[in-house]
């Protein structure tokens, strides 16, 4: 009798309650698929609200694996699946919601549409971190505001995970760059190359006057929600402003954006995850993030606790109390 092989993986069998780690069957790569054997598994806050039962828009069933970013290496090439080869280096955002096993496991069949090569000069962990934040960061800044060289881009939450990626990418694109944070974020923020406002300390009146003449800002990219969205729309630019959020879930009045005759778009990531439309976008995208990182201009702000399958919830209660300091990775093979 041949037995199937299996793998470790963290299963979350009921909302709100840790991880079991247990022994589940090992997938294999279908057509369009790679089989990626997982070396690291980013944690970010969305997967926290799956785990806790606030996520209904990433359609999760139980029992289910969550973990939606990975980096690892290509273990089999499913039927049909070009351009990859078995050891290539890669990561991507390619699971953990909408019914598809997620990171937290030695191995995943993965679309490899939504996979890119590995930055060389990235860690695993530092692979890992990067998939969600960058694209939610690219698609709010490039695909919907059209960030272009000299404009003025303001980001809300510069040193978050998003927020972080948003300022390097328009550093990168020649955007002129500011990013409102706590004061105790100053130094993070213009380490990468954004100017910091303390947002506690300002107010949006004084820092459009100071920056940009009372004229506002060509782009404004909320990462918070709330009252941060609605700070934004007052910031936009007469005319050609635009806001992007990735956190537009409230009610909102649009009276100050409406005043301005400025623009506003949303961002949801998950899309092409959930509804297989986009993917081969977010391959590409994952492409554009090693092209910035090879080229130095692309950096994570890694928490430098580690963690392993065995401790994985751990890192979850780490975001859920505030006290992660920059993006949480777990370590799924040594």
């Amino acid at each position: 009798m041949i037995t199937a092989p299996t793998m470790r993986a963290l299963v979350l069998e009921q909302y709100n309650t840790p991880f079991t780690l247990r022994d589940i069957a090992r997938p294999i790569a279908a057509d369009g698929q790679v089989l990626v054997r997982i070396q690291a598994s980013g944690v970010n806050p969305l997967d926290t609200k799956i785990r806790s039962g606030n996520a209904a828009h990433a359609r999760t069933t139980l029992p289910a694996v969550l973990g939606m970013d990975l980096a690892g290496t290509i273990e089999a090439v499913g039927p049909g699946t070009t351009g990859w080869r078995v050891g290539d280096a890669v990561y991507g955002m390619a699971g953990g919601v909408g019914g598809v096993q997620g990171s937290l496991a030695e191995f995943a069949a993965a679309d490899a549409d939504l996979l890119a090569k590995k930055p060389a000069n990235f860690s695993m962990r530092e692979a890992a971190a990067l998939p969600l934040i960058f694209i939610t960061a690219w698609e709010g800044l490039v695909d919907r505001a059209h960030l272009s060289a000299g404009q003025k881009v303001l980001v809300h939450g510069g040193a978050g995970g998003v927020g972080h990626m948003a300022i390097q990418i328009a550093v990168a694109m020649g955007a002129e760059v500011y990013a409102t944070g706590s004061a105790q974020q100053k130094e993070t923020i213009e380490g990468l190359g954004a100017t910091a406002i303390d947002y506690q300390a300002t107010t949006v009146e004084q820092y459009l006057a100071q920056h940009t003449g009372g004229e506002g800002f060509d782009i404004v990219y909320d990462t918070v929600g709330g009252a941060t969205l609605d700070a934004s729309f007052a910031a936009a630019r007469t005319y050609q402003g635009h806001v992007v959020s990735c956190l537009g879930w409230g009610t909102h009045k649009l009276a100050p954006l409406s005043f301005r005759a400025a623009t506003y778009s949303g961002v949801f990531t998950l899309l092409p995850l959930l509804t297989g439309q986009g993917r081969a976008h977010h391959g590409e995208i994952m492409r554009e993030a090693t092209r910035l990182a090879e080229g130095g201009k692309l950096k994570v702000l890694l928490d430098d606790r580690h963690f392993t399958l065995e401790n994985a919830t751990d890192a979850h209660v780490a975001i859920e109390t505030g006290t992660a300091r920059g993006k949480l990775v777990v370590d799924v093979a040594a």
